[in-house]
């Protein structure tokens, strides 16, 4: 099998000679410009976008508290057994209703005390809840050097969406 290089074996997040055709600030913008060379029928296996200038973006999404703790252990336990219990009821022939039942009660009660045993770990240290994302500042498209002056000539052709490509 050949991968995007021509090499069989080559890597294929990797351009032989790249040259940098634009950098964007959002990646919806490169996605946009990747999506006019492929619609204006240009070799797109000669692309690469790349996120440059990591940063972790971590948005608080409440306090936790014991009672919060609880209820998302119980949840979750909840989740499990149900899993479990389908799993199960593969297997068995006589009452799946009341062996999913109980794989739902002992999968909340699990849940629940290890939930509350995790927390009590973290002796308040970190007393809210969060989600978090590794993101981009800049997004640059790379083109390989044998097509790099067609990609610019058709990138031209979509309005308002050639950036400084110097940057």
């Amino acid at each position: 099998m050949s991968l995007p290089t021509g090499m069989p074996g080559a890597n294929p997040l990797r351009l032989e000679f790249p040259q940098s055709l634009a950098v964007y600030d959002d990646y919806a913008a490169a996605q946009k410009a990747v999506d006019f060379l492929s619609d204006k029928e240009f070799p797109v296996q000669n692309l690469l976008i790349v996120g440059t200038d990591l940063k972790r973006v971590e948005r608080i999404t409440g306090r936790l508290t014991w009672g919060r703790v609880a209820v998302g252990g119980i949840f979750s336990g909840i989740w499990l057994g149900l899993f479990v219990g389908l799993i199960f009821s593969f297997f068995v022939d006589e009452d799946v209703f009341s062996m999913i039942l109980s794989t739902v009660l002992l999968g909340a009660v699990f849940g629940l005390v290890w939930a509350l045993i995790g927390y009590a770990f973290t002796r308040g240290q970190r007393d809210f809840s969060s989600v978090a994302q590794v993101v981009a500042t800049k997004y640059e498209v790379l083109v390989e050097h044998k097509v790099a002056a067609q990609a610019r000539e058709l990138l031209a052709g979509l309005p308002g969406a050639l950036p400084n490509a110097f940057e």
